[in-house]
């Protein structure tokens, strides 16, 4: 998927590589998704195909209608009943996005699903909430976009039961009679989802128009049993949602952090980095300031091209608190983010590294400390001579070829020839390495580490198809790098750290896939603290938190409840 048109793409603790929307879902409603639960048109018919081959329709003609859409709903059906959070039980209520518009031929087989799912559920086990936006046109709310989506869906067989009116600001109240007027709905019934200061204030704005009485009524929400363990964490969890996002509005200081990426056209090519570095300044009690950098910029091809694009990208690489190099792919823009490391490296600037922008790290230091002349990644040209991507001499002496200069190589295991989903994916586990107990990021995965299997041992989402190569290790470790974290067999380099530097990180893993509003990921939490100064002060604050264990009355499932003392 290509991030300038599709956005983000998000990565599954299984490896499923889907759209960022599921992100979204995780992040807010902290629970963990599959690959199942993205469910495509493409999937639907492979599905239905496969069982038509083998015998399962008995030679019947297979058709839209009974076969594709029964697969939907039995496939909704199905992962509606896969546990999601660290009860292990059942889900009571399954959350579906119906994406398209009414009257697109895409959508059409999901809009006639859903119209026979809402029978087949029953009376009080389904409810359709329509999303519509309202826009103001010459100052005035104009209402008949809504109702004319309301009038395509009802004719495609779905009855919205409540409509979310999207909107810059509230909605007035003739608007809201108009739109329940015409589309035959109580007032209670249109939600106006107004633009708010913070996307974490919604919940907030949806629970002031009476949204969960709504919801028990028309799911009866309020039949289901629940232990008192769990209502106890829900109440606790939306205490501490309403405190953080209720100060962040009283945040005055700021920290500017600087993102120098490859695809900064469309900002949602990096949404999930974005709300990692949201949710730490929220926890760091700062305002975010994020500038947006094209890599290419800062490269001095720019400078004889457009010197103002030259000069003021370089203005904000060096003014920033802090530098992000996130992922990316090609080697379009690299010598620009190498530029930026080195800066980073060189000024004692905070420096983030993810994926691509962990090798680059690697790369600039190869070059600018090592003394590795054209120390560059095989994914930026030319072919490797070895399937190691460097010579059996080279690699035994652990000092490099003269004529290979190639850091960063393609993993051996990996598929070249096949684009499509064979690069090292999912949750994998990464090990700090004796002798790193300085490392200023193992200090902030403290809480963490025994999840993994033993001491020293984190989780972390994978997406990559080139590493540090082995051969460079022990010249790299010479000149001052260190590989604090492995991977389990200790082959592959998972985190480099300066040692020397208030905070120099780059990371193999995409910690921002785990980044959760009230527990934000380590890696951006400590980049963040560092960039406004207090990496020590919330070091100090994560050593101190109390964490609450409360038993679980299913199996002795145990639930972890943090109370951090920040709030």
């Amino acid at each position: 998927m290509n991030p300038k048109e599709h956005g983000e793409v998000f990565v599954l603790n299984d490896g499923g590589e889907v759209d960022l929307d599921l992100g979204n879902y995780e992040r807010y409603l902290n629970i963990t998704l599959t690959r199942a639960n993205n469910i495509t048109t493409g999937k639907i018919y492979e599905h239905v195909i496969q069982r038509e081959r083998k015998g399962d329709y008995l030679g019947k003609t297979v058709q839209v209608v009974p076969h594709i859409t029964d697969a939907i709903q039995d496939w909704i059906e199905r992962v509606a009943r896969i546990p999601v959070d660290d009860t292990g039980e059942e889900p009571d209520v399954c959350i579906i996005e119906l994406g398209g518009t009414v009257g697109d031929i895409e959508s059409m087989p999901f809009i006639e699903a859903m119209t026979q799912l809402r029978r087949r559920a029953g009376k009080n086990n389904f409810l359709q909430i329509h999303v519509s936006y309202v826009p103001v046109i010459n100052g005035e709310q104009k209402t008949k976009p809504t109702q004319q989506a309301i009038k395509a869906v009802r004719s495609a067989g779905l009855i919205p039961d409540l409509i979310a009116c999207r909107c810059e600001r509230s909605l007035e109240a003739s608007a809201i009679q108009k739109i329940a007027h015409f589309c035959q709905v109580d007032l209670e019934q249109v939600i106006v989802v107004r633009d708010m200061p913070s996307i974490y204030q919604v919940p907030m704005l949806l629970e002031q128009q009476g949204v969960i009485p709504l919801l028990k009524e028309i799911l009866r929400l309020d039949q289901l049993t629940l232990s008192s363990a769990l209502v106890s964490k829900g109440h606790s969890i939306w205490a501490e949602w309403k405190t953080l996002t209720a100060t962040e509005n009283r945040f005055f200081e700021t920290v500017t952090i600087v993102l120098v990426g490859k695809y900064v056209e469309l900002h949602d090519s990096y949404l999930s980095v974005i709300k990692s570095l949201e949710h730490s300044a929220m926890r760091c009690k700062r305002k975010l300031d994020l500038q947006w950098v094209d890599s290419e910029h800062l490269e001095p091809a720019t400078s004889a091209r457009d010197p103002a694009k030259f000069h003021k990208a370089w203005h904000a690489v060096c003014t920033a608190a802090g530098i992000l190099v996130p992922g990316g792919f090609g080697q379009r823009g690299t010598e620009g983010m190498v530029a930026a490391a080195k800066w980073a490296r060189e000024n004692h600037t905070p420096y983030l590294g993810i994926c691509l922008g962990m090798q680059i790290a690697v790369i600039e230091f190869a070059r600018n400390v090592c003394g590795i002349a054209g120390a560059t990644s095989e994914e930026f040209g030319g072919s490797p001579s070895t399937s190691t991507g460097i010579s059996t001499s080279a690699a035994s002496s652990g000092s490099g070829s003269a004529a290979d200069s190639r850091v960063i190589m393609f993993m051996p295991e990996v598929d070249k020839a096949s684009m499509g989903a064979t690069m090292r994916l999912g949750l994998r586990p990464t090990l700090f390495q004796p002798g790193s107990e300085w490392s200023r990021l193992r200090g902030l995965y403290a809480d963490r580490e025994q999840r993994g299997g033993g001491s020293g041992t984190i989780l972390e989402r994978h997406r990559h198809r080139y590493e540090v190569n082995p051969a460079f290790i022990e010249r790299l470790e010479k000149g001052g790098l260190s590989f604090v974290g492995k991977d389990d067999k200790g082959e592959r380099m998972e985190i480099i750290e300066l040692k020397d530097h208030p905070w120099f990180v780059g990371v193999q893993f995409h910690p921002e896939y785990l980044s959760r509003v009230l527990d934000p990921s380590r890696p951006y939490l400590g980049f963040v603290a560092a960039s406004a100064g207090l990496l020590d002060e919330v070091a100090a604050e994560m050593k101190r938190e109390r964490v609450v264990v409360v038993n679980g009355v299913k199996a002795g499932v145990e639930v972890t409840q943090r109370a951090s003392l920040w709030s």
